[in-house]
């Protein structure tokens, strides 16, 4: 075999190689964090004001994980006073497994019953206000 036979040869070897890599990126998913990216973005530096505010609190969050659900339990700082808010358990692998719970709690933990076939890395975004003062917590989980 000459030269000239195997430039031939790594050339139609680089050509399919390149086809074979057009073709997976086509077909491979591609989620999007959420559908309003840009308008979140806009709106993040309030987020990191409430993490900021959450971080001087005396206290930290605990999620717990019990049986199929995660247990909120907010510091004692908000003992005896009304807690509203939402929890996100996001999954960054499927967004169809995200659940989001509107909660309003005085004292006591929130919980949200996770399903059977829930399992991988997940986000815990819980997002709550009290007397008007809003707070952010963000926690990362293996369920």
């Amino acid at each position: 075999m000459n030269w000239g036979h195997k430039i031939i040869i790594v050339f139609a070897v680089f050509v399919a190689g390149m086809i074979f890599l057009v073709y997976k990126s086509s077909t491979q998913n591609i989620e999007l964090v959420t559908q309003d990216y840009y308008g979140k973005e806009l709106v993040y530096q309030q987020k990191i004001d409430e993490a900021k505010r959450t971080a001087m609190l005396s206290d930290t969050v605990v999620i717990k994980l019990v049986a199929q659900e995660i247990m909120i339990i907010f510091p004692k700082d908000f003992k005896a006073q009304q807690i509203t808010g939402e929890a996100t358990l996001y999954v960054p692998a499927n967004e169809k497994k995200d659940i989001q719970k509107q909660f309003s709690v005085t004292d006591g933990p929130v919980t949200i019953g996770v399903p059977g076939n829930y399992h991988g890395l997940t986000y815990i975004k819980i997002n709550w206000s009290v007397d008007g003062v809003k707070y952010y917590y963000e926690h990362k989980i293996i369920i």
